[in-house]
């Protein structure tokens, strides 16, 4: 029972998977794991051995550069699957990242044989995938064109609002991670918050920010209208 549950969330969130067959949902050996915010649930070595559905909650997908710099290459959703894990196994190379869940998250594990047979194999899901991979590329893109003009102050503002809401004004990151996402130095952006803070926009702490002002940091944007990052399903 609880394998035919799990088959069922999966394809709730997943439905181009639809066709799998019964055999190659058995040779996958799935199982489903639960994280912590702030905890790492998938890097180089689980990247060796599956491959992986987000189920629920937001996971960061990070690169440590040659310089040890860290930089933010995507941000998983729940229905989302990394890009990078699919690429780097076809490739035949080494996945290149780690995730870490900014909520608490829950993700299915399948044996990365299977994985990369569905993307191979099945075209609703092939298609569904290259699509997504497609709208990635495009904001990547988009915010790589953003950053050398856009101040500082607007694009640090424009990721608190969205990683927060009215109902969930807290968000739980540290300033090296809100550095990677807007593309700058952890002290620039820690002079930034505390700006904000002492503005009386922000409350902080250790690991975790409160926006107070949702107004006045949307004010920073103009016009631009900003989503809610956080997976509120």
């Amino acid at each position: 029972m609880e394998i035919k549950a799990e088959r069922t969330r999966l394809l709730q969130r997943f439905p181009s998977l639809a066709g799998l067959s019964d055999d190659q949902w058995e040779q996958a050996h799935p199982f489903v794991r639960t994280f912590p915010a702030k905890s790492r649930l998938f890097q180089k070595e689980e990247g060796e051995r599956y491959g992986l559905f987000l189920l629920s909650g937001s996971v960061r997908i990070t690169r440590i550069g040659e310089d040890g710099g860290e930089s933010m290459l995507q941000l998983l959703s729940a229905g989302q699957v990394c890009s990078l894990l699919v690429l780097s196994g076809l490739s035949g190379r080494d996945y290149p990242g780690e995730m870490v869940a900014e909520t608490e998250a829950e993700a299915m594990f399948v044996a990365k044989e299977s994985f990369l047979r569905w993307v191979k194999e099945l075209e609703p899901f092939r298609r569904w995938f290259f699509g997504d991979l497609l709208d990635n590329i495009l904001q990547l893109g988009e915010r790589m064109d953003a950053r050398p003009s856009e101040p500082l102050d607007r694009r640090l503002a424009a990721a608190l609002l969205r990683g927060t809401s009215e109902r969930e004004p807290v968000l739980h990151a540290t300033h090296q991670e809100l550095a990677a996402e807007i593309g700058s130095a952890r002290e620039v952006v820690t002079r930034a918050l505390q700006r904000f803070r002492e503005a009386g926009w922000l409350e902080t702490g250790r690991g975790w920010l409160q926006v107070v002002r949702r107004d006045e940091l949307s004010s920073l944007l103009g016009d631009e209208v900003t989503e809610k990052r956080k997976d509120s399903r």
